[in-house]
């Protein structure tokens, strides 16, 4: 960091000084890097209260999102394009404002990290959060049980059901990443003509929906963090926006289910999801009619599974989720779509 940067996370930590820092990760295509940076204090441990400081005596470390434009730019699948670079310049403006916005009314139920400290600075976003790992959210899974995949479900119904029928400002006005206003690119590399051609219909129908809620927009099991407890947490939100929720369900259990699982599990997995849903819609006074929402959003499981089919489709023809079960989904969509 340099000494602007470092000056901003003293400031909003209340540190005194910062300590060497751990490279979590490099971000996608050579944009900056995410690291976890340890904080000292003065002898007294902690500084005097300042507005705008964070005053926990148990904040020993914070992560550090520091993202830059890179000068050259280099893709790892080859997508080296002028609408990449401006899509993922947009997705750091987009992670900016719902931190700025949004973060602090997702509780518990569906815990997100902190926002201690936001900068934007010429080709640079900054970004000070807390570090889930000393909150408790230290266990990152490749492989998931029931009770992991439950609590992710339930996090996402949670996070919906806070944001139904709200107006996604700042954010993607279509969540997800994969939407496909923003992967020109991808469907003109797409060789199913049959499916290129309702790419269009399969989008309207999500966005016809009267059920519209902010979707996270990249729910892979990657970004949940698990407590001992069996909680949950969830980071990167470079593509949350509005949306159909079935979007991130689908998209979440495309990410640790094998395609057998996937095929054996959809009934039960929706089943657990929509009583979720339900129960946050009620305990958030949210007026809905959830048997209409159910039935809306139940029919469009497929739809929304079939759009990142055809993104996987364009984007990494290779790709194993590229399977049996998607092919089957994606086939009864485009019969209805025809």
């Amino acid at each position: 960091m340099n000494q602007h940067f470092t000056a901003i996370t003293l400031k909003a930590t209340g540190a005194s000084a910062l300590t060497e820092s751990e490279v979590i990760q490099n971000l996608w295509s050579g944009y900056g890097k995410i690291v976890r940076v340890g904080l000292e204090y003065t002898m007294e441990g902690r500084p005097p209260c300042r507005p705008g400081t964070v005053q926990s005596p148990s904040l020993q470390s914070v992560i550090v999102k520091h993202v830059q434009w890179p000068t050259r730019q280099h893709h790892p699948r080859g997508w080296n394009t002028g609408n990449s670079h401006e899509r993922k310049v947009k997705s750091y403006q987009v992670e900016t404002a719902f931190y700025r916005d949004f973060s602090n009314r997702c509780d518990d139920s569906c815990r997100v990290p902190e926002c201690y400290a936001l900068e934007t600075r010429g080709d640079e976003v900054f970004m000070v959060m807390e570090d889930l790992d000393a909150s408790g959210f230290h266990l990152r899974k490749s492989y998931v049980t029931e009770a992991d995949i439950e609590a992710c479900l339930s996090w996402l119904a949670h996070f919906h059901a806070e944001f139904m029928h709200e107006e996604p400002s700042s954010l993607w006005k279509t969540g997800t990443y994969w939407h496909l206003e923003t992967r020109p690119d991808e469907l003109q590399e797409l060789d199913d003509l049959k499916l290129k051609n309702a790419a269009a219909a399969i989008d309207q129908q999500l966005k016809n929906s009267p059920f519209q809620t902010f979707v996270h927009g990249d729910a892979k099991l990657a970004n949940f963090c698990f407590a001992e407890n069996g909680e949950v947490a969830a980071v990167d939100f470079q593509y949350v926006g509005g949306g159909c929720g079935m979007k991130d369900v689908a998209y979440f259990i495309s990410s640790c289910l094998s395609e057998d699982e996937c095929e054996q599990q959809e009934t039960r997995l929706l089943d657990v999801y929509f009583q979720c849903l339900e129960k946050a819609l009620e305990t958030r006074g949210k007026n809905i009619d959830f048997q209409s929402l159910e039935k809306n959003w139940r029919s469009l499981y497929p739809v929304a599974w079939t759009d990142f089919f055809r993104f996987l489709q364009g984007w990494s023809p290779g790709h194993w989720k590229i399977h049996a079960y998607s092919e089957r989904l994606a086939r009864e969509v485009l019969e209805q779509c025809n």
